[in-house]
C-alpha cells in the first residue's frame, strides 16, 4: 500500500468516525424531552387543582371551558414537541451515527430504520407546523377572551399566522421537491 493510499484510507476512517461526535447532540436531546416532561407535569400540577376550585363571586367552578380547551392544547403542544424530539432522536442517530441493535425488541416503532433525510425534513415540518398552529390556536382563544384586543396583540397574532403560514409553505415547498425528485429517473 502506498503512503497515498495510507493516508487517504485513514482520512476516510477518520471522517467517518466523527460522526460519533453526534452522539452527544442526541443525548443532549434526550435531556430535553426531559425537561418537556418536567414542563408537562408542571402545568398538569398548576392546572388541575382548578378544577375543583369555586369562583368565590360567581360560585361556579373556576376552571371553564375555555381553560379547559387552553389546558388540553397546552400538553398537546408540549407532546408534539416530544414527539419532534424522539423524531429527530431515532431518525438522526440511524441515518448519522449508527443503526441501533434492537431490532428484535417487540415495541420498535415500524418507522424506525426506514425514515430516510427526506422523511425526516417532512415529519420535522409537519411537526413544526402542528405546534405553529397550536400556538396560534392557543393565541387567539387567548386574544377572544380579552374585552377588547389592543394593538400589540393584534401584531402578534398577525405575526403568528404569518410565522404559521411560512412553515405551512415551506412544508408543501420542501413535499414538492421530494416529489419532483422522486419523480427522476436514475442516470
Amino acid at each position: 500500500m502506498s503512503r497515498r493510499q495510507f493516508l487517504e484510507r485513514a482520512l476516510e476512517n477518520g471522517l467517518f468516525a466523527s460522526r460519533w461526535l453526534m452522539a452527544p447532540f442526541y443525548i443532549g436531546l434526550v435531556l430535553a424531552l426531559g425537561v418537556l416532561l418536567v414542563v408537562f407535569f408542571q402545568e398538569l400540577w398548576e392546572q388541575v387543582p382548578l378544577l375543583w376550585s369555586v369562583d368565590p363571586e360567581t360560585g361556579h367552578f373556576a376552571m371553564r371551558e375555555e381553560e379547559a380547551i387552553m389546558l388540553a392544547l397546552s400538553l398537546i403542544d408540549i407532546s408534539l414537541a416530544g414527539n419532534l424530539i424522539l423524531i429527530v432522536i431515532f431518525a438522526g442517530y440511524e441515518n448519522f451515527v449508527s443503526k441501533m441493535d434492537i431490532a428484535n425488541a417487540h415495541d420498535r416503532p415500524d418507522w424506525m430504520g426506514h425514515v430516510d433525510f427526506s422523511g425526516l425534513k417532512l415529519k420535522l415540518v409537519a411537526s413544526i407546523v402542528a405546534i405553529s398552529g397550536i400556538s396560534l390556536l392557543k393565541n387567539m382563544l387567548k386574544a377572544g377572551e380579552q374585552e377588547t384586543i389592543d394593538a400589540t396583540s393584534n401584531a402578534r397574532l398577525m405575526w403568528l399566522v404569518l410565522v404559521h403560514i411560512t412553515f405551512v409553505f415551506s412544508g408543501v415547498l420542501l413535499a414538492l421537491m421530494d416529489w419532483l425528485i422522486a419523480r427522476q429517473k436514475p442516470h
